[in-house]
């Protein structure tokens, strides 16, 4: 058996969430592998709506494991938080979550760092979501982490308080004053607390050497989906750098997120949206900053999940998707949202770029600092309510030219169209 992919192909917030729930009665297993509550994916069923940041949206489905991933970095508390919720809901995570010893933790000071970081970029800010996730795969990367493993060993006390002095010596340095400064709500102190209270709730999940669990799951030709967190675009080596993520979002983070081996990896489903979005700083080609991007703000109620910030809004782009298909070596496309477009009568396609006056297809190298003018296509509207249609030839026939368009240009099949929030407005071809 091998690893099948879900991931986004944009700047993240493509609907990643859904899919991976409609998907899951597929499979046996749903693994998360990057990543950290820096993500929200939302799902939307029997009339209600759940956002999950750290843990796999397979999570309804309580016959399928659930797996965190040694690619993932979570934050106790934030994680206990989103615990509690399910199960206020009735779901019971601890009953099919496994989480990996090798994942590492979130720890207060990450957070401060952070916002130390934020606070002296001023208007140079990357838009971070301030949930810790840099400065933890810094010190991941620096290898001064502290991993979900450490839990419970003798020497956890003792590395958390090595660590956290580090990090308040470089904070001191910084000139940054958290003294009034507050986490979800929390001062320092306070939240700290209630951090250690999260770490030893931990002792209710079940603790794996994951990479051991899911290859043996493949030898035992049990079906596993991969899911990813934020988008393609995000990449920390392939995004608009400095302005991304701070992990691998592509198909090559799957290997190493959860210690699976290249040639494991099965088919690849790239999703995007019927149009763009992006939250926080960065460079946006096709960004609509007119009462077009407010309508399709609207419409798509383009607000984060996790910040819950108004997301940047544009046209479709094409060079940027291609070049996202290509990294990830995607096999099938699932367009999300084509439901917002059927408020406009006229829908626009960004074909090329002109950069420094030359067109062409390519993302350049610094997509921040390049002088960068969309050319764009125009396509007709639908202008009609696609919502309840649940079979793809009764779409209206200017969405089918789109989609085809849209597949001519990518080389790919679009093989799911949403047309709705809930699981079940999702139309296979």
């Amino acid at each position: 058996m091998k690893v099948d992919v879900i991931l986004g192909l944009q700047w993240g917030d493509e609907g990643k969430g859904k899919i991976v729930d409609v998907f899951t009665p597929r499979y046996d297993v749903i693994a998360r592998f990057q990543g950290g509550p820096n993500a929200g994916h939302t799902i939307e069923f029997d009339g209600r709506k759940f956002v999950l940041h750290t843990i796999p949206s397979g999570i309804f489905h309580p016959e399928k494991i659930n797996v965190i991933g040694n690619g993932v970095i979570i934050d106790p508390h934030i994680f206990f938080r989103e615990v509690d919720g399910l199960r206020k809901a009735g779901v019971h995570p601890e009953k099919n979550l496994l989480v990996s010893r090798r994942a590492h933790l979130i720890l207060p000071t990450h957070r401060l760092l952070d916002a130390a970081s934020e606070s002296a970029k001023g208007d140079s800010k990357i838009g971070s979501t301030l949930k810790g996730i840099g400065p933890t795969y810094t010190d991941k990367y620096g290898r001064n982490g502290i991993r979900t493993g450490d839990i419970g060993t003798p020497g956890f006390r003792q590395k958390y308080d090595r660590l956290k002095e580090f990090h308040l010596s470089i904070i001191g340095h910084s000139g940054f004053d958290f003294t009034g400064h507050k986490i979800d709500g929390l001062l320092f102190g306070e939240y700290e607390n209630a951090w250690f209270d999260a770490v030893e709730r931990m002792k209710e999940f079940t603790m794996i050497d994951s990479e051991y669990f899911l290859n043996g799951c493949l030898d035992e030709g049990k079906s596993v989906l991969a899911e990813g967190a934020q988008g393609s675009m995000l990449d920390v080596d392939f995004g608009s750098y400095p302005f991304v993520t701070s992990s691998s979002t592509i198909t090559a983070g799957v290997c190493s997120g959860l210690g699976i081996a290249p040639g494991r990896i099965g088919t690849v489903y790239g999703v995007f949206k019927a149009y763009c979005t992006r939250v926080g700083s960065g460079p946006f080609p096709t960004e609509l900053h007119d009462e077009t991007g407010e309508t399709l703000r609207r419409g798509g109620h383009e607000f984060g999940s996790t910040t819950g910030r108004p997301r940047r809004c544009g046209w479709i782009d094409l060079p940027a998707l291609k070049y996202a298909i290509m990294l990830n070596g995607v096999d099938s496309l699932i367009m999300m949202k084509a439901d917002v477009l059927s408020a406009l009568e006229s829908i626009r396609v960004c074909t090329h770029y002109l950069v420094d006056g030359v067109k062409t297809e390519a993302l350049p190298f610094d997509l921040c600092g390049d002088a960068i003018t969309p050319v764009y296509t125009a396509l007709k509207g639908w202008s009609t309510d696609i919502g309840k249609t649940t079979v793809f030839d009764r779409l209206p026939a200017e969405l089918r030219e789109y989609i085809i368009y849209l597949e001519t240009a990518a080389g790919l099949p679009v093989s799911m169209v949403s047309v709705g929030p809930d699981r079940t407005q999702t139309i296979l071809r």
